[in-house]
């Protein structure tokens, strides 16, 4: 799997339309998102789900008024239940020959393990999409849709879909519970995996995981942290927490108010990250980054984060929430990624609805066969 600041084909999107996820704040949700493409169009393809033709005629009109309908967007429509991509969605990997890596990292190559390939698009060679199963996060009941999304994506990238599998089941798996450097170590989270609570897989075990992340993402060296921040439905996605910004660093959100529910778990998983090696046994280098204030609506404290930020072509969208910390956060990025701009993005409402930037988009990397449908809509 490569590393997400690795270069993009392109970037998936679903237009938001459940109205559910955001109830009574959902009218300012379509120029959070006309904000986000008007800003990814601008450097690599956008690859956006509408539910039908109506739908699509609703988006362009948003997408126009906020200038950012281009050719550069694309439209296809298939139904959803939600929009969070990064987690319904396929998850993009390369394949090379054996013992070669890509010029651009230092990773093992993806080892498919017999009878794991599904679906073979003509000239798909080293372009491949993992399609793990989706349940909603093992809490919601409406998933249906966004079940089949990774196998519309890999069908119209023209990718070889698989299907990974532990104990000769297939293994439900969101992307924003891991994260990888693209060299061979990828960070998840206890909670989230092993827990008892909304549990994904009933009876895999850390060295099932370890073995699948080896397998199927390229990454024998998994950095386990501990429990997630409050407030998140996912039980404990790592996207929130902890992500990689180059091959040997890491930025981590932590909590300074030792009252505060955060304090103690970002603690300990700032500890583990010291103690953690990468996949050449060396010390990561650590950047500290503050939690937001909290944010409350309705009663209910949301799972705002900067960690929640999307990096791609020329640019790192960051997501912000009208406090003191936003200029730390900003500034930090921009010092961490002095080639990209750094974008803040309001999400005081779009946190609402449980996600922001990382976990509503998706990555297709680049060097993939570029012959997903021209023009006009991609219908299934």
């Amino acid at each position: 799997m490569p590393a997400e600041w690795e270069h993009h084909e392109a970037t998936w999107l679903a237009w938001p339309h459940y109205q559910g996820d955001w109830p009574g704040k959902f009218e300012p949700i379509p120029w959070v998102y006309a904000e986000v493409v008007r800003n990814l169009a601008h450097r690599e393809r956008v690859e956006l789900l509408v539910n039908d033709a109506s739908s699509e005629r609703k988006a362009s009109r948003f997408l126009d008024r906020a200038n950012a309908l281009s050719r550069n967007v694309r439209f296809h429509r298939w139904r959803t239940n939600r929009v969070w991509m990064r987690d319904s969605g396929c998850i993009f990997v390369t394949q090379q020959e054996p013992g070669l890596a890509r010029p651009d990292s230092r990773g093992p190559a993806l080892s498919v393990p017999k009878g794991r390939l599904f679906s073979h698009a003509p000239g798909s060679q080293g372009a491949f999409a993992l399609k793990f199963r989706f349940n909603a996060w093992a809490k919601y009941s409406n998933w249906r849709h966004d079940e089949k999304i990774g196998s519309r994506m890999a069908k119209a990238a023209h990718a070889r879909e698989i299907r990974p599998v532990s104990r000769d089941r297939r293994i439900v798996l969101e992307g924003g519970s891991i994260d990888v450097n693209g060299c061979g170590t990828l960070l998840t989270s206890e909670e989230c995996l092993l827990s008892k609570v909304q549990e994904r897989n009933p009876g895999m075990t850390r060295v099932h995981y370890e073995k699948a992340f080896a397998d199927y993402l390229g990454a024998p060296n998994v950095i386990w942290l501990g429990r997630g921040i409050f407030g998140d439905d996912t039980h404990g996605h790592v996207d929130d927490l902890t992500r990689f910004v180059s091959p040997d660093t890491v930025v981590t959100m932590v909590e300074r108010n030792s009252k505060d529910v955060n304090h103690a778990p970002l603690r300990a998983n700032l500890r583990r990250l010291q103690a953690a090696r990468d996949q050449d046994g060396k010390q990561l280098t650590i950047v500290e980054i503050p939690m937001p204030g909290p944010v409350v609506f309705e009663g209910r404290r949301l799972p705002a984060s900067y960690a929640n930020f999307y990096i791609a072509n020329g640019v790192v969208l960051a997501p912000v929430f009208n406090d003191p910390s936003d200029r730390i956060a900003l500034s930090t990025l921009a010092e961490l990624f002095p080639k990209r701009n750094v974008v803040p993005i309001y999400s005081g409402d779009l946190i609402w609805g449980l996600g922001t930037m990382h976990c509503m988009t998706q990555q297709q990397p680049a060097g993939w066969p570029s012959a997903i449908s021209k023009g006009g809509a991609s219908a299934v």
